[in-house]
């Protein structure tokens, strides 16, 4: 069965990472629909200065969803990162881990920013209770992000996709709100958060490569893949 064309998908394409001239060339594609990041990745690509970066990134990207993360583990320096970091741009949304590392809830943080009109992106969600409590705490009337990893759900050997239809159902009276597939591990993944209804997911530049195979003919990709074994092989100068 023929699969729609990568354009054609419902779902929203979010590019996750944080190298400036990747975010740059890929802010070209179409089918791009925003950016995420978050410390880690800022860190591993070498990002120095997180002020200066990010609002490089919000300059020259200006028509398209951009996610910041807070780093601070307490809730009132969280506030304070957040309100900056939302002054930066219309299209910026915060983003704010479920919990600190104590394990204690953000949600009542989250709370007080959603009311007064911050974009939020809660973050480093995979529990349905945490979905359901984070549904709460999100105001009708601001947009927000809810990310749920549904790969590192999947890591533990459980199938993310029932929680994401939960997910989805807890979230619908949210008009505002929209259910994020994070923490992709394969192109197929994309293809089960649009058919759960997912508004947006992320993937990484390493995923996003694969695309140039979203609906390639599978009897073409097995000929191509015996081809390869073929000439790595005798590249290799193999003798039994």
């Amino acid at each position: 069965m023929a699969i729609p064309q990568i354009n054609s998908l419902k779902i929203h394409i979010f590019a996750d990472g944080a190298e400036k001239s990747s975010m740059l060339l890929l802010s070209k594609k179409p089918f791009i629909k925003g950016f995420t990041t978050n410390p880690t990745l800022m860190h591993k690509g070498g990002v120095s200065d997180y002020k200066a970066f990010a609002k490089e990134i919000v300059e020259a990207i200006p028509d398209k969803s951009i996610s910041f993360e807070v780093f601070s583990d307490d809730f009132s320096e969280m506030e304070r990162q957040a309100q900056l970091i939302a002054s930066w741009g219309e299209h910026v949304y915060v983003k704010i881990p479920i919990t600190n590392t104590k394990g204690e809830s953000s949600l009542p943080l989250v709370k007080r920013l959603a009311s007064r009109g911050i974009k939020v992106n809660v973050t480093a969600i995979l529990t349905l209770q945490q979905v359901q409590a984070t549904a709460k705490a999100l105001s009708p009337k601001t947009a927000s992000i809810v990310s749920v990893f549904a790969g590192r759900v999947a890591d533990t050997g459980r199938d993310p996709v029932p929680l994401m239809k939960k997910a989805k159902a807890l979230l619908a009276k949210n008009k505002k709100a929209e259910l994020l597939w994070a923490s992709t591990r394969e192109v197929h993944n994309i293809a089960q958060a649009e058919k759960v209804g997912c508004h947006i997911i992320t993937v990484p530049n390493d995923i996003l490569k694969k695309l140039e195979k979203w609906g390639y003919d599978v009897g073409k990709l097995s000929l191509d893949t015996v081809k390869m074994f073929y000439e790595d092989g005798k590249q290799a100068g193999y003798r039994l």
